[in-house]
């Protein structure tokens, strides 16, 4: 501030770049270096407890991902309802927080090209029990159970990524 009580130039500037700055950091949570996206994975309860998380770590990197962050958690029911905040209304809510608090779950942030769209084609439908017939060498055909237990969680979008991500990480 000025002596005047208003905002001078040099105020301004501050701001400005403080605003860029913190825009830049919410935006860059889906995005990369070198046109690279980033993605949030979850390998979910099932995942962990089948033994399965080595398994999909190594699908992850052999499909030219990079694994940016990991954590290995036992989500709280708050945190499950605050995460899955968007299908508070739906029927299956309750079961998805039981499911989703029932043992630790493998918490990534993993980044490529096309990273979203191509973590989804690498995980199968969300019905593991549907990706079994119709995409057999899927991630949730390999060890989902059905449509709740279905192994393995991935970001829909480059809004979702950001906001999953910044939950978790950032």
């Amino acid at each position: 501030m000025n002596r005047h009580g208003g905002f001078g130039f040099t105020d301004c500037v501050v701001i400005i770049v403080l605003v860029s700055v913190a825009s830049f950091s919410i935006s860059s949570l889906a995005t990369a270096d070198l046109g690279n996206e980033r993605t949030l994975a979850i390998v979910k309860p099932d995942g962990v407890s089948g033994m399965y998380t080595s398994s999909v770590k190594k699908i992850i990197l052999e499909s030219g991902f990079a694994i940016q962050r990991e954590l290995t958690v036992h989500l709280d029911e708050d945190s499950v309802r605050r995460f899955y905040a968007e299908h508070s209304t739906k029927s299956f809510f309750p079961s998805l927080v039981k499911y989703m608090t029932s043992g630790p779950v493998l918490i990534m942030v993993l980044e490529k090209t096309n990273a979203i769209a191509d973590w989804r084609a690498l995980i199968g439908p969300t019905d593991a029990s549907k990706a079994k017939v119709t995409h057999p060498d899927s991630i949730r055909a390999m060890c989902g159970q059905d449509l709740e237990r279905n192994c393995v969680h991935g970001s829909d979008s480059l809004d979702s990524a950001a906001r999953e991500i910044s939950f978790f990480f950032y």
